[in-house]
Order: structure tokens, then sequence, then C-alpha cells
């Protein structure tokens, strides 16, 4: 297709409410489905809610019987089968009468990046990857590089950590979004957009997990970025806050 050629309404969004299968691997051993449908869709990218959580950056593999005009590949098959790129992601809260929280969900805007992944998310699926350039060469739409997680490694995000233990309950979601573990613990320092905890359960570097504020029932959602044991032999998950920030008024 000659994009620059064509009409700028191909470039427009389309409110198209088609079903669309979202495959995502966390880990190498971690993945899961959902379907969902299209709130609406370009030739370059598309927004839709999710159950599951996920985050600005990670990789995800769409099926769907998009109209032939809006694909840049595959013309003549079924189904479109697209790797994405979350771009953009606002999380909402369902609540019951009670204000209790009922579901979370997620509504995610995606850029097309083209028929197959990098050589580098099949080494390591929970790679983060930001957009290089746009440039259309065969079956590719964006060219990716790895992008620099903050919490990696050990890095240490801009803002100061305070060290107080917080009583928090961890909770780790199995493929269907549901919590298959959990367990109440403590923080060993935390900020607005991370924290370090105390814990047993076992959860690899790019799983999500929730964490809940035992006194004031806030509950937030974090990625893996490090999962260790400190000099003391005490295993340790080290979170990035990926929904929203963590209050600190009342404990700075």
């Amino acid at each position: 297709m000659d994009f620059e050629g064509k009409s700028r309404r191909l470039r427009e969004r389309v409110k198209l409410a088609l079903p669309v299968r979202v495959h995502c691997r966390e880990t190498a051993d971690h993945e899961w489905v959902e379907m969902s449908r299209l709130v609406d869709v370009t030739p370059f990218g598309a927004r839709f809610a999710l159950t599951h959580p996920t985050e600005r950056g990670r990789l995800l593999q769409l099926t769907m019987p998009l109209p032939r005009q809006l694909r840049c590949f595959d013309h003549v098959e079924d189904q479109y089968r697209v790797w994405a790129l979350v771009r953009n992601l606002t999380a909402r809260a369902q609540t019951g009468a009670g204000g209790e929280l009922l579901l979370m969900r997620y509504e995610v805007g995606v850029a097309f990046t083209g028929k197959n992944p990098p050589a580098g998310y099949l080494r390591d699926p929970s790679t983060l990857y930001d957009v290089e350039s746009f440039s259309v060469e065969g079956n590719a739409l964006y060219k990716l590089h790895e992008a620099k997680e903050p919490g990696a490694g050990g890095v240490r995000s801009e803002m100061t950590r305070l060290q107080v233990a917080v009583s928090v309950r961890v909770e780790l979601f199995d493929s269907e979004g549901q919590v298959s573990a959990s367990e109440e613990t403590v923080t060993e320092n935390i900020s607005r957009r991370g924290a370090a905890i105390w814990t047993t359960l076992k959860a690899e570097r790019g799983r999500f997990v929730r964490l809940t504020n035992m006194e004031t029932g806030l509950s937030l959602i974090a990625a893996v970025r490090a999962a260790r044991a400190g000099p003391d032999g005490i295993p340790r998950l080290h979170l990035e806050f990926i929904d929203r920030q963590w209050p600190l008024e009342g404990i700075e």
C-alpha cells in the first residue's frame, strides 16, 4: 500500500467493535490469552480494553478479522495477525455499591509493529520496547529499540524511596487473570512509583502483581522488575507501579 498517497482518512480512527484475540507472554514460562473488542482502529494501531494488567512498552500479538483495506500485509488471510506495542494505558476501577473493588479494566492503545516480533523478544518476552522510527519495510511498520526499565537491574528511580515498613498484601495472577497466590508482608522501602517488598512468593521479572495497603485498602498493579535475595538471605521483589502512583501522605 502507498500510505503517503492515500487519503488521510486511512490514518483516522475507524470505530469498529470487532472481536480481537490478545496473546501476551509476560515471561518465558507465563502467558495469557484474552478475547476483547476493538474500540477503534487505523492501519497502524488500535484501542481495546483488557482485564489482564499490562504496561507501556509490552508487545502483544493480536488476531482479528480486520477489513482488508485497513491491513498493511496478509490481505488475503481470513484473520489478520499483527504484533502490537502498548503505547498508552488507562486503568479504570469498577466498584460495588459499598465502594469495594470488583474489577480492574485497562484501556490500551497500541501501535501495530508488523508481522514478526523483534529477535530480542524471542529471547526474553518481558523486554520492553519503544518506537525508534516509522518505516514501512516489507511486513514491518515500526523500527523498535529496547527501552530502559526504570527499576531494572537495581537502578533506582529519580524519586527517593522511603525506608518504611508499610503493611501490604501482594497477590500473584494466573493465566486467567485470577489471584493464584497471596501473602501479607511489609515493604522494605517505597516511593510513589515503586517499592521493594519481602515475600516468599515466586514471581519472575516481567510478571504483574497487585499490592494492597492493608490499612487503607488501596490496591495498585505493579510490574516485577527484579527478584532477588538480599545480604540477609531474605527474598525480595522490586516493583514498579504501572496504573497509578502510591500516595505517600502520612508516611513521608
